[in-house]
């Protein structure tokens, strides 16, 4: 009753200046005068419905075309009762009033006015209709697929990347990055953490966007997808010659509020806990995570070397088993904020800190064999390391969406900032040949650190000029901080006190900036399509050796960087694509840096300030055939050519210590002739029953380094070729078993690594530095398995048994030689390791949580939200 009389009173104005009208003026069937008002209710409970979709159209004549289209002439949202009430309509003609609300089935009824019922000149009694109450459905299938996620497949194949769907790999629940990315077809990634893409080091992005953090400071559980870009376009970086890993973190913006809690513990009994929730009302979207790990990592260890100095010969042995406990805590949170229509702004933060403490005993023989005898000696080397970390990071982002379809701008500032600490001791005892102990030389301790800061600002315009062509442009600059120190001690026995050794101290500072700017151009031409693009890039950087008080500085010009993409889709299920770029792999100031660290008394290092960059030209041909919804196959034959190779290698020379006059092996970088990498790579994905999935990555390659220029290295050519096998079952009662596998053949290592192959922390007696480019990798495999068991009501909770290396079979093992050494490494870490994890999710996708003003955005985003839209 209250809500007929509101609308009396809102049509009374209307109907007065209908009654003031001149005789002659326009019909009152013609006035937009008319009001409908009524009430949707559930069907079930007889309760109104808040936030349900009240639309009414009519259909018109168009005067261009001549026929007639339908019109939207209002679109309302119910309120708290389920009421609505739309006015301002024309009383002649005939509507069609369409009700929808998110969990119920949709309604759609004709209305009209009853013009011929109206026996008076007062359109009152006409003009407002009461159209009483509509009942909506409860519609299940819907309520299940808000609830339950997406039916994403594990892989999706696109001819410019890869989308590895994080939710469905069981692997990955209660892990970090490394462990999906051991999952992901076409990716390679060792004992150690390095991630190998056609044999080279791939970017990695979050968001975008460059990032500080390493990957296994990333938790698995915030990760929504991860993308593989082996040939990246102008778009972006021209670093990016081993490709690009941008990995997708979790952020849903469906109406309402919804996140997961999740626990788990492996079998050393370390914990995890974790959980994330997103809320969405009005014009704010609010999103926070948080992740607590804890680590017990266990590794065998052994290395064995034999050295060829002038007149003799030194086999060393060393085998060890370090012990590294672990914990770091892992936070997000961000807003979005719609301030227009059109424009939003985007602002985020995280913060990650841990510790890592290591434990090892190191067991080391040597022979020193002369024309006059052996001489034999051993020692026993205990490390103590604790290593402190933290990483914090903010960005900031606007998206502007014009009134044309697919045109929009971007803008944002993102920083990160890095900082580590570290402390090892180190205790040596020596024996000699038989195996009294030697005086005590004293611990030796090492102390570190560094920070980075990373400030990264871009923009980005995307332009469709037409349906069928588009413009793309935009520009970034890149600038980082790094600071690094570190300091040797030793004790003088019979003291304990700790004396400095500032000949081996280090600290030094640098920077580094890159500019670009990008623009690229696509057309479709029916079937074909292509997209040419060009990037310009210019960089420099200062350093400054503050130990030694030297300066170093570089300036690269701008140099031009190509794209071309060319597509033909032969019909529904083929497609033909032709991509090609060129890339560049700048030294690293760690490279260049002309400075001895004597930190490895066996295993100098030192920069080599006359490196030149690396430049790279890459090419694929890509197929994909999708024969059904069953089975597709990605088929891509690639090659890449680099000029000027970054190597790294070491050699023999004599030793820069004043106080030594033996001869040392010094590691280094140099610039190799070339390098000529080229494939076939092939992904499939197999329904091979309604219980049974099949992903399957086969790649075969063949790599020849041309390194003839640089002392003591050599060329090198091997064929090697890996596989990677996942298998997904349903099983009955709600379970789901995940098996993987995945086995390497022969290759020849990476040509810059960022660890220590041996896995040793800050190098130390007789520890071993792999020499990168005159070695080869021992074939590997190893077999994953895991079993989830889903449960409540719409599978919102789950729990995941994880087995890795089930076979204890995953063991990484190097070999590499010169003329002056031969060195083989084996390592196995981590084997057999169970994990069980709980997750429930929680959420009401409601539009009831809404009260909202009746904008073109919302309302476009509800519609979305009901898998409809008009």
């Amino acid at each position: 009753m209250t809500k007929a009389l509101i609308s009396l009173l809102l049509a009374i104005p209307a109907v007065f200046r209908v009654a003031g009208q001149p005789v002659n003026g326009p019909s009152p069937e013609n006035l937009n005068i008319g009001v409908f008002y009524g009430k949707i209710i559930d069907a079930g409970t007889q309760k109104g419905i808040e936030g349900a979709t009240v639309q009414l159209v009519q259909n018109r004549h168009d005067s261009i075309s001549g026929k007639k289209r339908e019109i939207i002439l209002a679109t309302q949202l119910s309120d708290k009762k389920g009421e609505f009430n739309i006015d301002n309509l024309p009383v002649a003609g005939n509507f069609r009033l369409r009700v929808s609300s998110i969990g119920y089935k949709s309604f759609d009824t004709k209305v009209f006015f009853d013009l011929n019922g109206n026996k008076s000149n007062d359109l009152t009694s006409t003009a407002i209709k009461d159209l009483g109450n509509f009942k909506l459905f409860t519609d299940a299938a819907q309520l299940e697929a808000i609830t339950v996620n997406s039916n994403k497949p594990l892989l999706q194949m696109y001819l410019d990347k890869k989308v590895y769907n994080v939710e469905k790999d069981l692997a990955a629940t209660g892990g970090t990055t490394l462990d999906i990315l051991k999952n992901i077809p076409g990716v390679l990634v060792d004992m150690d953490g390095n991630v190998n893409i056609r044999n080279a080091s791939p970017q990695i992005f979050i968001d975008g966007r460059p990032t500080t953090l390493s990957l296994d400071q990333i938790p698995s559980d915030q990760i929504a997808s991860i993308e593989l870009m082996t040939n990246p376009s102008a778009k972006y970086d021209a670093g990016g010659a081993g490709g690009i890993l941008n990995i997708i973190l979790k952020k849903n913006r469906r109406s309402g509020y919804n996140g997961n809690l999740r626990a788990g513990i492996d079998s050393r009994y370390k914990p995890g806990l974790g959980g994330d929730i997103n809320i969405k009302q009005n014009k704010i979207n609010f999103f926070a995570a948080a992740q607590f790990n804890m680590r017990k990592s266990i590794a065998a260890v052994t290395s064995n070397r034999t050295d060829y100095p002038q007149n003799a010969t030194a086999i060393i042995s060393q085998h060890n088993r370090p012990v590294s406990n672990s914990y770091f805590g892992f936070g997000r949170a961000g807003i979005d904020l719609l301030l227009t229509n059109r424009t939003t702004l985007s602002v985020s933060g995280n913060y990650t800190k841990g510790n890592f403490k290591v434990k090892d005993v190191l067991h080391i023989y040597k022979d020193s064999i002369y024309i006059a005898g052996t001489v034999s000696e051993s020692a026993v080397r205990i490390l103590n390391a604790d290593i402190d970390f933290n990483n914090a990071g903010a960005g900031i982002g606007m998206k502007h969406n014009f009134a044309e379809a697919g045109k929009e701008w971007t803008a944002d500032v993102n920083f990160n900032r890095n900082h580590n600490h570290n402390t090892s001791d180190y205790f040596s005892r020596l024996f000699d040949a038989a195996g009294n102990e030697k005086p005590h030389t004293g611990a030796e301790r090492a102390t570190g650190g560094g920070s980075t800061k990373f400030y990264i600002a871009q923009t980005d315009f995307v332009n469709p000029i037409t349906a069928k062509t588009k413009f793309e442009t935009g520009a970034r600059a890149v600038y980082r901080e790094y600071g690094s120190w570190n300091d040797n001690f030793r004790q003088a026995p019979p003291s304990v006190t700790y004396i400095s050794l500032p000949a081996t101290a280090v600290q030094f500072n640098f920077s580094d900036v890159v500019y670009a700017a990008y623009g690229t151009y696509s057309q479709q031409i029916k079937k074909f399509s292509y997209q040419v693009g060009v990037r310009l890039e210019r960089s420099e950087y200062k350093g400054f050796l503050i130990s030694k008080n030297e300066r170093f500085s570089n300036e690269y010009p701008i140099s031009f960087f190509p794209s071309l993409n060319l597509s033909q889709a032969i019909n529904d299920r083929q497609e033909l694509q032709f991509n090609y770029s060129r890339k560049v792999n700048r030294p690293g100031f760690f490279q260049l840096l002309p400075f001895v660290d004597f930190s490895d008394s066996l295993n100098l290092s030192i920069g080599n300030p006359d490196l030149k960059p690396e430049f790279t030209q890459l090419a694929e041909l890509s197929f994909n055939n999708n024969f059904n919804k069953q089975h597709a196959v990605f088929v891509t034959a690639y090659g890449k050519y680099s000029e000027q190779l970054l190597t790294r290698y070491q050699y023999k020379a004599p030793n820069t210590d004043p106080a030594k006059t033996d001869s040392v092996i010094y590691n280094s970088f140099a610039n190799a002739s070339e390098s000529y990498t080229y494939g076939v790579e092939i992904t499939g994905k197999n329904k091979v029953a309604g219980w049974w999935n099949i992903t399957s990555n086969v790649n075969f390659f063949n790599v020849m380094l041309k390194a003839a220029n640089i002392k003591g290295a050599g060329d090198q050519q091997l064929f090697s070729w890996f596989a990677k096998l996942n298998n997904s079952f349903k099983i009955p009662g709600k379970f789901t078993l995940q098996l993987t596998g995945e086995y390497q053949a022969k290759t020849i290592l990476p040509a810059v690594s960022g660890r220590n192959s041996t896995g040793g922390f800050g190098g130390g007696m007789y520890g071993f530095t792999q020499n990168l480019s005159q070695g080869y990798i021992k074939p590997i495999y190893g077999i994953d398995i895991a079993l989830r068991r889903e449960f409540f009501k719409n599978n919102t909770a789950s729990v995941t048994l994880q087995v890795n290396d089930i076979l204890r079979s995953r063991t990484y093992e190097t070999h590499a030689e010169s003329g002056f050494f031969t060195q083989n490494n084996y390592r196995l870490r981590d084997p057999q390791v169970f994990r069980l994890n709980f997750n429930w999710r929680f959420g009401k996708f409601d539009a009831a949580l809404f009260k909202r003003k009746n904008t073109r955005s919302d309302l476009e985003n509800l519609q979305m939200q009901q898998g409809g839209g008009q």
